[in-house]
């Protein structure tokens, strides 16, 4: 017996390494089998509306602007529009800027039942109210939907000490829209197309807008989208734009230079201006 015992331990150690060898092959295959599955697994998508170009904020969308994409289902935006609702969104006005290939939203469309053009985006606080300006007054095209600016006047006052006046009358004004319109200067003159800005104006403001448009000149500065803060100013004058930059405060309270002295007396020592 002890002749076969080292045959019998071969031939056991044979079926526990044909065990263990098989029992690995058929976890290693399963394995593979698996991530096999998970990889030919196709991912559900659906088609949904998106800008085939930029669309500006209060453009009314054509059927050009419009094309459709494959998104993940999973992923889809809330508000978003499916391939078959592509003609209902023909006609709405956009009330934000969508970039190309951006999903068309709900949230970013006027309301169906709502005006188009410039009205569809006007606060319903405010009005909308256009001048006509040049390349000087608009900031030399610098000036385009969406700035915000402040409105410089210059007038002629009652008052003759301070004569004319240019003051910040207007600040912080959102540009709605930028336009041309065929405007005739003379009377046998042909009309010739100038530029008119829309700005966003309150009722109290309208009236300061349509004063300084008719009775005087006025300027359009633009401003930083990082601006926050109003300035108050007392506007500028001959007086104060001649004064600016003085050598001292006297100078600049419009006192004229005079000759002066120093009188000693003992210790004491004192400048005396004439």
């Amino acid at each position: 017996m002890r002749r076969y015992r080292p045959f019998i331990l071969l031939g056991l150690a044979g079926v526990i390494a044909f065990s263990t060898s098989s029992m690995v092959y058929r976890w290693l295959r399963a394995q593979a089998f698996a991530s096999q599955a998970v990889v030919e697994s196709p991912i559900k998508t659906e088609e949904i509306a998106v800008a085939s170009y930029n669309i500006p904020r209060g453009a009314t969308i054509t059927p050009e602007m419009l094309k459709t994409a494959a998104l993940p289902t999973e992923s889809l935006p809330e508000g978003c529009f499916k391939s078959a609702e592509l003609q209902t969104l023909v006609g709405r006005v956009a009330t934000m800027d969508v970039v190309q290939n951006e999903p068309l939203l709900q949230a970013k469309l006027a309301p169906v039942d709502g005006s188009g053009g410039v009205a569809a985006i006007l606060d319903p606080n405010k009005r909308a109210m256009s001048v006509a300006v040049d390349d000087e007054v608009g900031v030399a095209g610098f000036v385009k939907p969406s700035d915000r600016v402040d409105l410089f006047a210059t007038l002629e006052t009652e008052d003759e000490d301070r004569g004319v006046v240019t003051k910040l009358v207007l600040a912080n004004t959102l540009v709605l829209a930028i336009g041309t319109e065929m405007i005739r200067t003379g009377k046998d003159e042909e009309a010739k197309p100038v530029k008119v800005i829309t700005l966003e104006v309150t009722p109290e403001e309208a009236e300061k807008l349509a004063y300084a448009s008719t009775r005087g000149k006025f300027r359009l500065a633009l401003r930083s989208p990082l601006t926050k803060d109003d300035i108050l100013t007392s506007g500028a004058t001959i007086d104060t734009l001649l004064n600016s930059y003085n050598e001292g405060p006297e100078r600049g309270q419009g006192a004229k230079p005079g000759a002066s002295v120093q009188l000693i007396k003992g210790k004491d020592v004192t400048l005396v201006a004439f």
